[in-house]
Parts: structure tokens; sequence; C-alpha cells
């Protein structure tokens, strides 16, 4: 494709390249049209108004070919800057050359990107968004996805595949992101599926970390994967009403607030 189009022509054009592949990253765009990522917001924006397509926290996807908006995708928006924070003093934690097991969700994918300038990790998640993230933008990390079922407008996979696929596995770091935490029972989710694979995370390391915004306390919770105890650090952006330090007394847990 040539390069420098005129105005008209490269939003034309870049319309066609979303209603060919579905989905689309605006540093992708950038590289593609060799203008700058400010210009690329813009011609998003203005696709967007004119009912052209959606946009998404870091691209856009297609109207048309999409059957289903996921439920990753309508959280993307959602305690953004509580979890941009936690994913940088996550990142903190991580060495170059590591292995690491990454839970899926709108938290990890933040923790992915925050990790974006380390060097020669391989990444091990279940998440369909993460590993095309990692693909596409982290040259010179690797990304293992694990099997399975891919659960219908989550983009994750589960199941029997993918727990013999972790099974195989043992990572350095292990990042794990609960639903909620409810006093008194632990680290919750509602899927019964995501629970065995979030305890198979956990079991997978040798250096486990619980990322979770401060939302999540006391939040509602159905199944239960694990407990404080089951982590060697928790990472959150506050810590309201000092709930999680009060539950980590005694226990040998660090707890990071961002």
């Amino acid at each position: 494709m040539e390069k420098r189009l005129g105005l008209e022509e490269r939003r034309a054009a870049l319309f066609q390249l979303v209603e060919r592949e579905s989905s689309v990253r605006v540093q992708q765009l950038v590289a593609e049209f060799g203008v700058s990522p400010v210009t690329i917001r813009g011609d998003l924006a203005a696709l967007e108004r004119d009912g052209k397509l959606k946009r998404t926290h870091g691209g856009a996807v297609s109207l048309s070919r999409r059957l289903t908006v996921s439920v990753q995708e309508k959280r993307l928006g959602v305690q953004v800057e509580a979890k941009r924070l936690i994913a940088r003093r996550a990142a903190a934690l991580v060495q170059d050359g590591e292995t690491l097991l990454v839970d899926s969700g709108t938290t990890a994918l933040e923790l992915v990107r925050a990790l974006s300038l380390h060097a020669g990790l391989k990444i091990v998640t279940c998440d369909l968004t993460i590993a095309d993230f990692i693909d596409s933008s982290m040259p010179s990390c690797d990304v293992i996805l694990l099997g399975g079922m891919v659960r219908k407008a989550h983009r994750y996979t589960t199941g029997p595949l993918a727990l013999a696929s972790l099974a195989s596995l043992h990572a350095d770091v292990a990042f794990v992101c609960p639903g909620s935490y409810v006093r008194g029972c632990g680290l919750m989710t509602d899927y019964p599926s995501m629970a065995e694979l979030k305890r198979a995370l956990l079991g997978g390391a040798d250096r486990r970390v619980c990322l979770m915004d401060a939302s999540k306390v006391g939040a509602r919770g159905l199944i239960r994967f694990g407990g404080l105890a089951d982590v060697e650090t928790v990472v959150m952006d506050e810590d309201p009403q000092g709930l999680v330090a009060a539950e980590l007394e005694g226990l040998d847990v660090g707890l990071v607030v961002a």
C-alpha cells in the first residue's frame, strides 16, 4: 500500500482493512499508513462517528463482521487507570528472560502491555487477546497459548485441554486476577472451568502474584479458587479501609499498593 495517502483515501483504505481483518490495532495502522498514532486515532474517531466501525482500547473492530461484543471488550473501559497502576507495579516484579503464567481479563492485558519493554519473556496464557498482543507488539517475547474450548464472547480457553497443557509446564511467576475477593472465603470467580484453570495457574509457578483493583474487594463471587495465603504478593491500586492488609496479618504475603 502506498504511504501518505490523502485524508479521504487513507480513511477509505483504513475502513477496508478493518472490514477485511475484522479487528485492527493502532500500532498496526501506524505501520501500515506511515502516519502518527494521533492521526490514526482521529481517523478511527471519524469512521466511528460515521457508523463504519467500533473503536476499542488500542484499536477498532468491524461492525459488519463481528457477531458479538466480547465481555472483555465491554470491560476495557472499566477501572482503566486503576488497572494500569496495578500493571506498572506488577511489571516491576518481572525480570527479563523469565517465564510467566498470565491469567485472562483486562487487568492481565494491561500487565502484558506494561511488559512490552521487557526482553526474552515466555508468556503462557489462555487469553486470545493477550496472545494476539504479544504476537503483534512484543517481537522479543514468545507466547504459548493454552489449548482448549474457547468460551463464547469471552476470548479465553478453558476445559480439560487447557488444564492438560498447563500441567506440563512450570513458570517463574504466575499472575492471577480474581473476579472478586470475599472476606472469610477468598479469591473468587463465577465460572467453574475458570476456577479450575486459576487453581492450576497458582500451582504452576515458583512465585504467585494476585492482581486486584479495589472494586473487587467485597464484590460478589460464586466459586473460590484460592486464598491470599496461596500467593506471595498482592498488587492493588488501593486497599479500601485497609481490609486486605488486615486479612494479611500473620501471613507471609506482601501487599503492594500502587
